[in-house]
C-alpha cells in the first residue's frame, strides 16, 4: 500500500551557525507486534507533520555525527555517521517506536518503547558530496522492516556549504529494467537505428500482467490466499505502467484473527502492502 507519509528536513548547524549536516528524506515503517490475544498483527508507522530533530550533534574529527528525530506518541529514530580523511558513511541506524500508542498498536502484549539498532548498508561517499537516493530502499530486523525513499544527506558539511557533487545509491544507476518509485521512477529507453525514415506510429501498449498465486500460512495451515495480476500506473510527467512479474515476486506477511496483511516483494526495490 502507498500510505501517506510526511517528508524530514532536517539542517543541523554548528556554534557559527553554518550548517554542519543537512538531510531531506521520507520513510515509513512496517511492524509486527503481539496481542494481547497472543495473535500478531501488522502495522504502518508513518512520519507525522510534526517531527523535532533533539540531539543531533554536527561531529568532527574524533566524534561521531547524528542525525537524531523524534515523532508521534514517542516514536525516534537516528542514524549516526562517521569520516575518514576522505570520506563518511552511515555506521548504525537506532530506532525506538512505543507500543503505548495505541493509535498505532492497539492491544500491545507489550507496552512500552522497543529499541532496535541495525548496521546501515550505505557505502563511503566522499566528503563534501551529497548522498542521493530516490528509490526505496529497505531494512528488515526483528519484525521491523524500515523503508526510506527521496533521500539526501550530507554529514561533516565543509564551510557551512551544501556540495554540488552527488554520490548516487546503487538503486538509482539506471539499468535495463525501469525501478517503481513511490513519487518518480528511473526509466531506461532503448532506440533502433532504421536506414530510412519510419513513419510515426502509436506506442505498443504494455500487455496484461501474468497471473501470480501468493499464499501465507499460520501453522501448517493456509491463512490467505491471493491469485492476482498486478500492474502499477504511476502519475509523474511521463505516466508509466508496470507490471509485476510472478516469477520473481516473493510474499510475505501474517494472519490474525481479525486481519491479515500481504506484502509482495518484487526483489527490484518494489514493495506493495496488502
Amino acid at each position: 500500500g502507498f500510505f501517506r507519509s510526511y517528508a524530514v528536513e532536517v539542517d543541523v548547524k554548528d556554534a557559527s551557525n553554518a550548517t554542519c549536516l543537512y538531510a531531506k528524506w521520507m520513510m515509513r515503517f512496517l511492524i509486527k507486534y503481539e496481542t494481547n490475544s497472543s495473535d500478531y498483527k501488522n502495522t504502518t508507522l508513518n512520519l507525522s507533520s510534526s517531527v523535532t530533530h533533539n540531539g543531533s550533534v554536527c561531529g568532527n574529527d574524533t566524534q561521531a555525527a547524528l542525525l537524531a528525530v523524534q515523532f508521534g506518541g514517542g516514536h525516534s529514530w537516528s542514524i549516526n555517521f562517521t569520516k575518514t580523511n576522505e570520506t563518511y558513511q552511515g555506521d548504525f541506524i537506532t530506532f525506538t517506536y512505543n507500543t503505548n500508542d495505541t493509535a498505532v498498536f492497539p492491544d500491545a502484549k507489550r507496552k512500552g518503547p522497543i529499541t532496535i539498532v541495525v548496521k546501515d548498508t550505505m557505502r563511503p561517499v566522499q566528503l563534501n558530496n551529497v548522498f542521493v537516493c530516490h528509490n526505496t530502499d529497505s531494512l528488515e530486523a526483528e519484525n521491523v522492516t524500515q523503508i526510506f525513499w527521496n533521500v539526501t544527506v550530507q554529514a561533516f558539511v565543509q564551510n557551512g556549504t551544501i556540495g554540488q557533487k552527488e554520490s548516487r545509491c546503487r538503486a538509482d544507476t539506471p539499468t535495463s529494467a525501469p525501478t517503481v518509485l513511490p513519487t518518480t521512477a528511473n526509466v531506461t529507453t532503448a532506440s533502433t537505428t532504421t536506414l530510412s525514415p519510419a513513419p510515426t506510429t502509436a506506442p505498443k501498449p504494455v500487455e496484461n500482467p501474468d497471473t501470480g498465486n501468493y499464499s501465507l500460512k499460520s501453522g501448517n495451515k493456509t491463512c490467505l490466499l491471493a491469485t492476482l495480476g498486478l500492474q502499477l500506473n504511476v502519475s509523474q510527467d511521463k505516466p508509466l505502467l508496470i507490471n509485476i512479474n510472478p516469477k520473481t515476486t516473493s510474499a510475505d506477511g501474517a494472519c490474525g484473527n481479525t486481519t491479515a496483511t500481504l506484502k509482495l516483494n518484487d526483489g527490484n526495490s518494489t514493495l506493495i502492502g496488502f
